[in-house]
């Protein structure tokens, strides 16, 4: 099911949450994770016996290391592949459907948190967004100086091939931001905003770096 096939009445009020600092899950996001720890198992085990959704969020820095307190806003997504490791893990994949704002945190008896999700000032994530009139050219340059000063390569024939959102989403999943800035990316108002901060961010950090690259990017 595709996120323009669900309406924010079909999301989940309460979701379970999965802190990661370091990561975010964007509508249409593809996410792949590893899990082990055996409240995430759980977890997992419980999404998959309901509507396959759980929450990605980010946790704020300098709270408890046992259960740090959690960012405002995170992204929620359809566990869409599951294989389970002959040593017990699991490996799912993720598909981003729509931001949420987390709401009061439960007090349940899970392993595993579980927050109220409001979904309704992201509705239009539901939405694929209009890419027609999208200037993915500063994109490309503020990337290619990021890169130059890095052990990083691209493909950069498939990149330029992506769709605008596949190609926005991708590199603001995979390339190594700080948590905060990783938030910005996640909290951007659409497709065109996310575009500018990561734009931004990349001119910032690739700013006087030269050099070859040696590996490849994933």
């Amino acid at each position: 099911m595709s996120t323009s096939e669900v309406t924010v009445a079909e999301l989940p009020a309460v979701l379970p949450v999965f802190p990661l600092d370091g990561v975010l899950l964007p509508p249409r996001g593809i996410l792949p994770l590893n899990i082990f720890e055996p409240r995430y198992l759980n977890m997992i085990d419980d999404a998959l016996a309901a509507d396959r959704i759980i929450g990605i969020v980010q946790s704020v820095a300098g709270g408890d290391r046992a259960r740090p307190r959690l960012m405002a806003v995170g992204g929620a997504g359809r566990i869409t592949s599951f294989a389970e490791t002959q040593d017990g893990r699991y490996l799912i994949t993720l598909t981003g459907l729509c931001r949420f704002r987390l709401g009061d945190e439960l007090q349940l008896q899970t392993p595993y948190r579980q927050v109220r999700a409001d979904f309704s000032v992201f509705a239009a994530d539901l939405q694929e967004p209009s890419e027609d009139e999208v200037d993915r050219q500063p994109l490309v340059e503020a990337l290619k100086r990021y890169l130059g000063g890095r052990d990083m390569e691209l493909d950069w024939s498939a990149a330029l091939a992506a769709p605008t959102e596949m190609l926005i989403n991708s590199l603001a999943m995979a390339l190594p931001f700080e948590p905060g800035e990783k938030q910005a990316l996640l909290e951007a108002v659409d497709l065109e905003d996310r575009l500018r901060v990561l734009t931004a961010l990349l001119a910032i950090h690739g700013a006087g770096e030269d050099g070859d690259s040696g590996a490849r990017m994933q």
